[in-house]
């Protein structure tokens, strides 16, 4: 399935969700026992996608305050979630070095990634930005690294709770009942086909993280310059 279609199914599934209160409530974001932790192989917005991200975010604030918004250092687009959040992962369960080298080793065939971030979609708890690559660079380091991960003997679950084919952007996640589903699906609608810019890759992070990639909770493993 192309992208496109990908996210117009999920926009209209979920918002017809919205629409009729059938969406679902995270209620572990205000949990500070929260121990779901992983590693993360991602890459971060530019300062010109962040801003235009954040005037759709303010817009999004003024009908529902009360949801979990995120912070310019906190967004970020998956590569690939090597370990995926769980409850009780530490990094002394595993060798940083020995995952810098897999990462490293499936880098040298890598050119260049660029993702045009256009649009909005949504799930039935969250709303996320539209992330297109325009070639195929990013898949393909995907299956690199899949490869080499599998190859090894490291500790990984990729792709366990779902391939990972899109170049999404999750901004903001409902905690709370909604105020106006109807108001929030108008001002989602507005934003449907926005340009919020061109990313040109040139880093890629390797981060121990929570389930919601907040900063005060993230340790900065490894950058890869491409």
């Amino acid at each position: 399935m192309d992208l496109i279609t990908h996210y117009d199914q999920l926009y209209n599934t979920s918002s017809k969700a919205i629409l009729e209160e059938n969406y679902k409530l995270d209620t572990q974001i205000k949990d500070t026992s929260d121990s779901r932790f992983g590693i993360t192989l991602l890459m971060r917005p530019n300062e010109t996608i962040k801003a235009k991200i954040q005037l759709f975010l303010e817009e999004l604030k003024t009908i529902e305050p009360e949801q979990y918004y995120y912070p310019d250092s906190d967004l970020h687009i998956t590569v690939l979630s090597i370990i995926s959040c769980y409850d009780g992962f530490t990094l002394d369960k595993i060798q940083v070095k020995d995952y810098i080298s897999v990462i490293q080793q499936s880098l040298v065939h890598l050119d260049k990634i660029n993702i045009e971030f256009r649009g909005i979609t949504a799930s039935p708890s969250a709303v996320m930005i539209q992330g297109f690559p325009t070639d195929e660079s990013l898949n393909n380091f995907r299956d690199k690294l899949r490869e080499n991960f599998k190859k090894s003997d490291l500790e990984q679950s990729i792709d366990s709770r779902y391939t990972i084919a899109a170049a999404h952007s999750t901004v903001m996640r409902f905690q709370e009942k909604l105020q106006n589903p109807e108001k929030l699906i108008e001002i989602t609608e507005k934003f449907r086909d926005y340009d919020f810019g061109e990313l040109k890759v040139k880093n890629l992070e390797l981060v121990y993280n929570n389930w919601y990639q907040r900063e005060e909770n993230t340790i900065h493993l490894a950058d890869f310059i491409i």
